[in-house]
């Protein structure tokens, strides 16, 4: 791996520890190691490095949120009075646990959300009482998701 102005350039070997890795992060490193034709200690080295350079993020578990009866995906955008509510609008959204992404954007919402209820009612409850009051914003602008349709990470 070679890192030149800030852009990291990862080799074929890189690249299939890291597609392996994608595709099941529980995979075994001697596993890898045997796919790919090199030591268990080469992938160790290997991934060390890719996580110092900030390529590589960290591991998670993915829960099913139907599973637990979360059902409806919605995207609201948050228009706001003013940008400097900014802040405080989003320190006010990171205490409502049904919200999974806060991006500030451009175009006409200042904010926009992505919120994962149980049902509509649940959502209409989020939006009227806890998003609609907090200070700075003006409205709300609701899409709810019918279906995920594509789902993945950028292609190593």
């Amino acid at each position: 791996m070679k890192v030149i102005n800030k852009n990291i350039h990862i080799d074929g070997i890189d690249k299939k520890i890291l597609r392996a890795l994608m595709g099941d992060a529980r995979t075994p490193v001697l596993e890898i190691a045997r796919q790919v034709g090199i030591s268990g200690a080469a992938i160790h080295q290997r991934l060390r490095k890719l996580e110092k350079s900030g390529l590589i993020a960290g591991s998670k578990f993915i829960i099913n949120p139907k599973i637990l009866g979360y059902t409806t995906m919605a995207f609201v955008g948050v228009y706001l009075d003013k940008a400097i509510s900014n802040p405080e609008a989003v320190k006010q959204l990171k205490k409502i646990p049904e919200v999974l992404e806060c991006h500030y954007t451009t175009g006409n919402w200042s904010i926009f959300i992505k919120i994962l209820c149980k049902d509509n009612a649940h959502l209409m409850h989020l939006l009227n009482s806890q998003i609609q009051s907090i200070t700075g914003v003006s409205r709300t602008e609701t899409f709810i998701s019918l279906d995920q349709q594509i789902e993945r990470q950028i292609k190593i």
